[in-house]
C-alpha cells in the first residue's frame, strides 16, 4: 500500500482520512437522478457523474440548473447495458462507426463486449464522441468538475486514458485514475489521485450493506480513498435500464441515513467531492506548464453561444 500522497496536495494534514464520495450514473433515469440529487444535497455524497447519452440526461441537466451547488463530472460512456431504452453515441453514427457493434449500437459492457469495443475503437472516433459528451453539458450552463468512465476502468486502453487526460487539461478538469501504472505517473506529476484504491458499490453485497460500509469506514486509512456509489429511488421496475435496483436502492438508503453521518463523525472521515480534486489538478497543471498548459480562458460551456442557465 503506497504512503499517502494526496493529502498535502488537497490541503489536509497527513493523518487525515479523506473519502472522495461520488454518485455515478447520474442521467440514467429519473429515479436515479432524484436519488443522486438527494444524496448530495441531503446525504453524505459530495459529487456525481453525468451520463450525457442516456434518456434521463435532459432531466438531470434540469436538476443541475435548479441546484447549482451540486458538483458534477462527465461519466464518459461508450457502452450500453440497457435493452430498453437503448442509448448510443451523441455523435452521428457514421462519424464513429468503430465504436458500434454489428447492429450499429454501443457494445454491451460484458467482458466480451468490452474486449470487442477496445479491439476496434479508433482513437479519433473516441475523441469525437468524448468531446460530444463533454460539450453536451453546455446546456446546463455550468462547468463540470471531472471526467471518468462508465464500465471502462481508466478508459480500458492506455491511449484512451492519455486522450482523456489531454481533454481534462484542455477543459480544465480532473480525471479519475485508479489503476497502475497511470497512478504512479500521476503522482510523479504532482496530481492528487487515490492512495488506497477504488470501491464500486456494485461489488458490495446489498444484504446488510450498512454494516459493510460501517466496517469500511472504521478501517479507512489516512490518505485518499474513492467510493463510487449508485443510488436510485426505484424498486424492481420492468422499465428500469438495469436489474441492479437493489444495489441502487440500498446505496441511496445508506447515503441519506443518520447512521452514515454518525459513522463519518465517529471515525473522523472527511468527505470530498470532485470539485476539490479539480482545483488541485488545476494548481498542479499550472506548476507543470508547459506539460499541462492552462485551460482556455473561456471554456466551451461558458462561450457566448452556450444557453444561459434556466430554472425548472
Amino acid at each position: 500500500m503506497p504512503a499517502p500522497a494526496a493529502n498535502a496536495l488537497l490541503g489536509h494534514p497527513p493523518e487525515a482520512r479523506l473519502l472522495l464520495l461520488n454518485c455515478d450514473d447520474f442521467g440514467l433515469d429519473e429515479s436515479v437522478n432524484l436519488a443522486v440529487i438527494d444524496a448530495v444535497r441531503h446525504g453524505i455524497a459530495a459529487s456525481c457523474s453525468l451520463m450525457t447519452p442516456c434518456a434521463g440526461a435532459p432531466h438531470a441537466l434540469r436538476l443541475l440548473r435548479r441546484h447549482p451547488e451540486v458538483p458534477f463530472g462527465v461519466h464518459l460512456t461508450l457502452v450500453c447495458e440497457s435493452p430498453h431504452p437503448r442509448w448510443g453515441p451523441l455523435s452521428p453514427r457514421d462519424r464513429v462507426p468503430s465504436l458500434l457493434d454489428d447492429d450499429g449500437e454501443f457494445f454491451a459492457p460484458t467482458p466480451a463486449g468490452r474486449a470487442a469495443l477496445l479491439a476496434r475503437a479508433r482513437l479519433d472516433h473516441v475523441e469525437r464522441e468524448f468531446r460530444a459528451q463533454i460539450d453536451a453539458v453546455a446546456a446546463a450552463g455550468r462547468a463540470p468538475t471531472h471526467l471518468d468512465f462508465h464500465c471502462l476502468a481508466d478508459g480500458g486502453r492506455e491511449d484512451v486514458l492519455d486522450l482523456t487526460l489531454a481533454l481534462g487539461t484542455e477543459y480544465g478538469l480532473a480525471v479519475r485514475v485508479w489503476l497502475p501504472p497511470a497512478l504512479d505517473r500521476s503522482r510523479e506529476r504532482g496530481l492528487p489521485v487515490v492512495d488506497h484504491g477504488f470501491l464500486d458499490s456494485f461489488s458490495v453485497p446489498p444484504e446488510d450493506k450498512p454494516a459493510h460500509y460501517a466496517r469500511l469506514l472504521a478501517d479507512l486509512p489516512p490518505g485518499l480513498t474513492e467510493w463510487a456509489l449508485h443510488p436510485s429511488l426505484a424498486g424492481p421496475n420492468p422499465r428500469a435500464p438495469q436489474d441492479g435496483w437493489l444495489v441502487r436502492r440500498t446505496d441511496h438508503e445508506f447515503l441519506v441515513s443518520p447512521e452514515a453521518r454518525r459513522l463519518l463523525a465517529e471515525h473522523g472521515v472527511t468527505v470530498l467531492g470532485w470539485d476539490a480534486l479539480r482545483d488541485a489538478w488545476r494548481r498542479a497543471r499550472e506548476r507543470l506548464t508547459p506539460d499541462f498548459p492552462p485551460p482556455p480562458a473561456v471554456p466551451p460551456w461558458r462561450s457566448t453561444n452556450s444557453p444561459a442557465p434556466q430554472g425548472g
